[in-house]
């Protein structure tokens, strides 16, 4: 097959500040002055959440395991806001900023990470599993590479239902080596399906550096399934929303299944329990990716040097931020906690009244 040897697509950088201003209408990059700064209010309020929800950790609010998507700010926006409401997303368990994104509101979002009634999923799932099909989004899974044979199924069914929807799965760099990877991409082409699969490549996979784990370049990792491959920057939210918004468009038309290796970097540790550094990076690297490649920091500083954004306007919106991150907050530690009683309720099992299958002394005779 000829695109079974396709080149990686490598998107170009985005035009400089200046290069790409329309004064007359008050845009950059194609975006009004509205659409800027809701995408710059958007990436505060995932940033002030993540840390109300670092805050909350610290304090034994929130318990269990909790990775903190600060960094990738960028991605969160760029992949999802372009989407239709009725576009599905499935994704890992670095997931927070995604479930907002696609529509679960902050206030669901930190009650689903108390463990509370109000939480998205009851306070059953924790932070690792954010859920709510209203919106589309479906899950936040704790098994690396678990969500991508599901959003396999997930396009298979607006396929089989004959939606145009698009499925954007997200994984980390470290589940391309798992197999359910190859075999999703496989039956994916195989079946042609509306799906995009997004590789949040922040250049580690716990605290093993990709370079360790592989000799094959994340770009050629679909190739051989004939699935097109493409790099954009996900620290540059204007290219990335772009980019993601012609891709889904192309897919919704029949394009396949299509390889997305989205380059961004945490500024956190793996999770609240590691360091901010960890022993696998020095200080030196994240501090250089923070000062360099803040999402936020790069969409701000792009406003104001085309006029599009004043200190006081960027006061007001991140004031927003903070104050729905607060408001998240109190509501969760109001939310009550669930009833022991409702425990095995939503468990899909139940025992054979002819008797288990297992010797486990709680079956009855076998008949």
């Amino acid at each position: 097959m000829a695109q079974a040897t396709q080149a990686p697509v490598k998107n170009g950088e985005a035009p400089a500040a200046g290069d790409d201003r329309d004064p007359a209408a008050n845009r950059l990059h194609g975006f009004s002055r509205e659409e800027l700064h809701g995408l710059l209010a958007d990436m505060l309020l995932y940033r002030r959440f993540e840390e109300k929800a670092e805050e909350a950790y610290a304090i034994g609010r929130i318990g269990g395991f909790c990775h903190l998507h600060i960094g990738q700010e960028g991605l969160a926006a760029g992949a999802i806001k372009p989407l239709r409401a009725d576009d599905l997303v499935i994704t890992a368990y670095r997931e927070h900023t995604q479930a907002i994104a696609k529509g679960i509101p902050p206030r669901a979002v930190m009650a689903e990470l108390y463990g509370r009634v109000g939480g998205c999923s009851g306070g059953r799932g924790g932070s690792m599993h954010l859920f709510d099909t209203t919106v589309g989004f479906y899950g936040g899974h704790g098994i690396v590479g678990g969500q991508i044979p599901l959003g396999a199924g997930l396009a298979w069914a607006i396929r089989y239902r004959g939606g145009d929807q698009v499925c954007v799965c997200f994984m980390g760099d470290a589940a391309v080596n798992q197999g359910a990877f190859l075999e999703s991409l496989n039956m994916s082409a195989v079946w042609q399906l509306p799906v995009i699969y997004v590789v949040e490549n922040n250049g580690y996979g716990m605290g093993t550096a990709f370079s360790r784990v592989s000799v094959t370049e994340m770009e050629v990792r679909s190739g051989a399934y004939g699935i097109p491959a493409h790099t954009v920057n996900g620290q540059d939210v204007l290219e990335t929303y772009r980019f993601f918004e012609g891709l889904a468009e192309r897919v919704r038309g029949g394009a396949g299944p299509q390889f997305v290796n989205a380059i961004t970097y945490r500024f956190r540790g793996h999770s609240m329990s590691d360091p901010v550094s960890g022993t696998y990076r020095s200080k030196e690297e994240v501090e250089a990716h923070l000062q360099g490649e803040d999402p936020i920091t790069i969409l701000r500083d792009r406003l104001m040097d085309a006029g599009l954004l004043a200190q006081e306007e960027l006061e007001t919106i991140d004031a927003a931020a903070r104050a729905a991150s607060e408001d998240a907050a109190d509501f969760a530690d109001a939310s009550p906690q669930p009833d022991p009683s409702t425990l095995y309720d939503h468990v899909y099992a139940e025992i054979n009244p002819h008797g288990r299958l297992f010797l486990d002394g709680r079956g009855g005779s076998h008949g």
